[in-house]
């Protein structure tokens, strides 16, 4: 199904519904962040090495744990108003509350408890802008941003809609969660 959301797009963007309808038989897979909708790209082997690292990383940590470790695609609905609904795919997220969001469909219908992103040279502005402030609007609670170009991870901590902590890590130094204790990753394993 070919997808033509620039003819949808008005002063206000496209609407959650109108989003659900365009995508709803489409093999493509979009995003869809304060009304704008981002074709996501095929992933390049770069970035499929650090999710794949990251989740290698987070995955012995979660087992016997009530938080459980997920990697895109897997939509994740935020709103920040009724009236401005997301839908993204982070690339690995962390859910601690799966067994009362899971709706009967199947699909996770809750909030991360902490969502990561690769950035790459064509993502960098929407991740570090427009998804940093939609996952602090929207109760996300800790942001991991993976650039394999400065081969650093950076760790927002955010509380009440605020920015608790920030921190980068580089190569050579191991990345912790602020919010879950013993959750680190040795940040030069990520990169190739």
């Amino acid at each position: 199904m070919i997808v033509n959301f620039t003819e949808l797009q008005n002063n206000f963007g496209v609407t959650y519904q109108e989003f659900q309808e365009m995508t709803r038989n489409s093999e493509e897979r979009y995003e869809l962040i304060d009304g704008e909708v981002y074709l996501l790209a095929s992933p390049k082997i770069v970035h499929q090495y650090c999710i794949t690292e990251m989740l290698a990383q987070f995955y012995p940590w979660s087992k016997g744990r009530e938080c459980m470790v997920f990697t895109a695609p897997n939509d994740i609905i935020l709103a920040k108003n009724p009236d401005n609904i997301s839908v993204v795919q982070p690339d690995l997220m962390v859910i601690c509350d799966l067994e009362e969001k899971l709706g009967k469909d199947g699909y996770y219908k809750g909030i991360p408890a902490l969502v990561a992103e690769i950035i790459s040279e064509s993502t960098r502005s929407k991740d570090l802008v427009k998804k940093l402030d939609l996952y602090l609007e929207c109760r996300v609670q800790e942001y991991w941003v993976v650039n394999p170009l400065n081969k650093e991870v950076t760790v927002y901590q955010f509380r009440d809609r605020e920015v608790m902590d920030t921190n980068t890590y580089r190569q050579e130094e191991t990345a912790l969660s602020g919010i879950f204790p013993g959750l680190a990753i040795e940040v030069n394993k990520l990169f190739m």
